[in-house]
């Protein structure tokens, strides 16, 4: 199984889910490949936002070898789940996406946890330490949905 995380510029958000998603599965012994992007290139090449390494480790999660990049229309074949942290990144995936097919693949990731909440991972950029916990927090659950859709779905 093949699985992206995605929001806007792909140093928060999604790269903690995507190190919260690679930690469970091998923990586990999974066989899940786990990748992260933004839709938009404001840090391609960039390592995660400091402050959510930091708190990443804290939480026994290290994100410190990943790199940002922007998400493509190739990720829909190079993925089968693919996981959007708010509705603005969503948007965006659906409108590049080509085929149905590719847009029954992008999911609001907090759905699996609250199904059809709508709910968003708020991007905790311009705020504390506490909104950088507050996401891994929300990840951690919806993480392990997405774990029980996996061994469920295969």
């Amino acid at each position: 199984m093949r699985v992206l995380m995605v929001c806007l510029g792909n140093i928060c958000r999604s790269p903690i889910a995507e190190g919260i998603l690679r930690h469970k599965a091998a923990a586990q012994g999974l066989d899940i490949q786990t990748d992260s992007a933004g839709t938009a290139a404001y840090h391609v090449g960039e390592a995660p936002d400091s402050r959510m390494i930091l708190i990443a480790n804290k939480n026994g999660i290290d994100i410190s070898d990943l790199s940002a990049r922007q998400f493509t229309k190739a990720d829909y074949q190079n993925f089968d789940l693919i996981y959007a942290m708010d509705q603005s990144n969503y948007d965006n995936m659906i409108r590049l996406a080509i085929s149905d097919e590719d847009r029954q693949k992008v999911r609001l990731i907090l759905n699996e946890a609250n199904p059809g909440s709508n709910a968003e991972v708020p991007d905790p950029y311009y705020g504390g330490d506490q909104g950088f916990q507050h996401v891994i927090d929300l990840l951690d659950v919806a993480v392990d949905k997405v774990i029980e859709r996996i061994q469920v779905n295969g």
